[in-house]
């Protein structure tokens, strides 16, 4: 069993910066593939971004790629979003999901590929 608690959320101007980290427990975290999603209010979950075990190879939703960073510290059990040029409608609860399939080659932006969620940390954008 994986728990993940999310943190560094909060409120921010448009066109700053936020890092979120996400704290998983357990000592097979090194070995699960890791993903970032977020829901804004009245819409569905939408994938963000990803990062393999090992932390070589990243994949991001064109929504975010080139403004949010995915990152991994395995020595330390976390993973990391840090968020650049927000905009208002990054407004959101955003999530971190573990994917237990040890040592993949890959990380998926399948919602249905991730068995471990945390409970989510708000971020929101004001203009």
């Amino acid at each position: 069993q994986v728990q993940l608690v999310e943190s560094g959320g909060g409120l921010v101007e448009a066109g700053g910066s936020l890092r979120l980290s996400c704290a998983a427990s357990g000592r097979a975290f090194s070995s699960y593939a890791m993903g970032w999603f977020r829901q804004a209010q009245g819409k569905e979950r939408e994938f963000l971004a990803a990062i393999t075990w090992s932390g070589v190879y990243t994949y991001y939703a064109d929504s975010v790629k080139g403004r949010f960073t995915i990152s991994r510290d395995n020595a330390k059990n976390t993973v990391y979003l840090q968020m650049n040029s927000l905009k208002p409608e990054d407004t959101a609860v955003y999530s971190c999901a573990a994917d237990s399939n040890y040592y993949s080659s890959y990380a998926s932006n399948l919602q249905s590929e991730y068995d471990y969620w945390g409970q989510g940390t708000q971020v929101t954008v004001s203009s």
